[in-house]
Parts: structure tokens; sequence; C-alpha cells
């Protein structure tokens, strides 16, 4: 599986179970939401190790940029907020920084 799919499915699961705790503690939902938030972010774990690569910390600063964009997609998604222009801005800046960090000769 390609890098980049990987990194789509670990950022769209970790926002998911983050979103949960975020729903139990800030939107009082019930703490059952805490079940598949617990899971989505073991899913989330499981697939960063799935990235081809020789250190962690390389594996999770690259994923850092997906991780921005995934969570701007799901602001305005999920959460019906338009992202200005300084979230496109800092977006594109980090998936600059993750591309360098992925295609960086090593």
């Amino acid at each position: 599986m390609p890098a980049y799919l990987i990194y789509a499915l670990a950022a769209l699961a970790e926002i998911a179970g983050c979103f949960a705790f975020w729903a139990w503690l800030k939107l009082d939902k019930s703490a059952l939401w805490l079940v598949p938030g617990m899971a989505s972010l073991a899913l989330f774990a499981w697939l960063l190790t799935l990235i081809d690569s020789e250190a962690a910390g390389r594996a999770y600063a690259a994923y850092g940029g997906v991780y921005i964009a995934a969570s701007l997609i799901w602001l305005w998604l999920a959460e019906g907020v338009k992202p200005d222009r300084w979230d496109l801005t800092g977006m594109t800046v980090a998936l600059i920084g993750s591309a360098i960090i992925l295609a960086g000769p090593r």
C-alpha cells in the first residue's frame, strides 16, 4: 500500500478517534463514544507501523502534514467550518514539509 494512502487512512482513524473523545468531553455525549474512539486510535497506531521507514520519528514527522490537511478537511466536511486562507497556507507549508521528508535522498 502506498505511503500516501496509509497516511490518509491513519489520519482518518486518528481524527475519528480524537473526535470521539471530543464528543464525550465537550459535546456531552455518552462515555460509550470512547469504545470506538479507542479502537480507531489503535487502528491509527497500527497503520503508521506499515510505513516503510528506518525510524519511527521520520514516519511520524512526514505524517504531520497529512494530518493537518485531513484535519482541515474534517473541519469543513464534518463541522461545517470552511478553512480560511491562513488554514490553507499553513496546510500547504506542512504538506511541502512532509513531501521533503518523504522524498529526501537517504
